[in-house]
């Protein structure tokens, strides 16, 4: 983490029909372009950084296997925020979960 960020650690949620559909249909996640966070909802401005996390998959000896997709991306009102997508369930109670508030930095 850099200065001035705060380590969240949260589910967000996206707002419908707010998805990405061009990153879609590239067989990517679609960034939400607005969700909610502890009952607050943000739009999303600009996307400052993104890139993909890779670990070891499963089954096949030195295969690696995309984990998350992150976004660095500026809200409306300035917030700086790390969100990312993850591919795979925690759990199954978790299982519709995949986004995820990482930090938060406010100017």
């Amino acid at each position: 983490m850099t200065d001035g960020e705060q380590f969240i650690g949260e589910a967000i949620k996206p707002v419908e029909g707010t998805m990405d559909a061009p990153a879609m249909s590239t067989g990517g996640p679609g960034l939400p372009g607005r969700f909610t966070w502890r009952k607050r909802e943000y739009v999303v401005a600009e996307i400052l950084e993104k890139w993909k996390e890779h670990g070891n998959a499963r089954e096949g000896p030195g295969e690696q296997y995309l984990r998350k997709h992150w976004f660095r991306v500026r809200t409306t009102d300035g917030t700086e925020m790390r969100i990312y997508f993850e591919r795979n369930a925690r759990s199954k109670n978790q299982r519709k979960t995949r986004w995820w508030l990482y930090t938060v930095k406010t100017c």
